[in-house]
């Protein structure tokens, strides 16, 4: 495989949301996004990474204290940047996709399956997204506070930036100024829009769901049913 060098992007410190969950927040090379990397600690104590980013050698050695990285989780075919690099620093993880994503994927990494191969563990599970034709999926953390949804592009919260970024996302790619669904999304994620909706409603009604992270800049944390719900109704 291709892209195995490591080479380190601006980015921020693992940041501890629950004690078995953990954010990394970095910089995407010439465009104004973050992307994060989500650190799920299972059962048995091995770590589940969704969407990998490539961080210094200090925080690599932290990572890897919170566990043996066991399963790489690639969220889509335009989230391949790391795959290779983690696989190669650790070969014995399991490298899953959403199944629409396989072939996309599959050109930069090698697969072992996909989100239906993830092991059954009752701290962390992974299921595709309905309305979303395989693309996507949701990754499920319960915590002791509560549990926490981990999706991908379906579902951007990012605010509006300055410059020529800013104006792309917040007019021609109607990603800013979150939560929503971004036009981009609408046009080529979105399947059916009524089965994507009735997603979005059922997560929200989820007993104890107390976060979702996004691939983009922030979590939402506040009011996350209501807020949810919200963005169904725009679909």
């Amino acid at each position: 495989m291709t892209n195995t060098a490591w080479p380190v992007l601006p980015h921020g410190p693992i940041e501890q949301l629950e004690e078995n969950l953990w954010l990394v927040t970095g910089d995407l090379p010439r465009i104004g996004l973050k992307r994060t990397m989500t650190l799920a600690r299972m059962a048995d104590g091995r770590l589940a990474i969704y969407n990998a980013v490539a961080l210094d050698p200090a925080a690599m050695q932290a990572l890897e204290r919170l566990g043996d990285p066991a399963v790489l989780l690639v969220p889509s075919a335009y989230h391949r940047i790391d795959a290779a690099r983690f696989k190669t620093r650790y070969p014995q993880s399991k490298v899953l996709c959403p199944t629409a994503a396989r072939k996309a994927v599959s050109k930069v990494v090698a697969l072992d399956g996909t989100y239906d191969d993830f092991p059954s563990d009752p701290s962390v599970s992974v299921r595709l997204l309905g309305g979303l034709g395989g693309t996507e999926g949701v990754m499920f953390v319960r915590s002791q506070r509560g549990t926490t949804a981990v999706v991908n592009d379906c579902l951007f919260n990012m605010p509006h930036n300055r410059g020529l970024g800013g104006f792309i996302t917040r007019y021609i790619t109607q990603s800013s100024a979150g939560p929503r669904v971004s036009r981009l999304a609408r046009l080529g994620l979105v399947k059916d829009k009524a089965a994507y909706r009735a997603e979005l409603e059922s997560l929200a009604s989820m007993p104890g769901l107390i976060r979702v992270v996004v691939a983009h800049h922030v979590p939402i944390t506040e009011s996350v049913g209501d807020t949810l719900r919200a963005v169904a109704k725009t679909l």
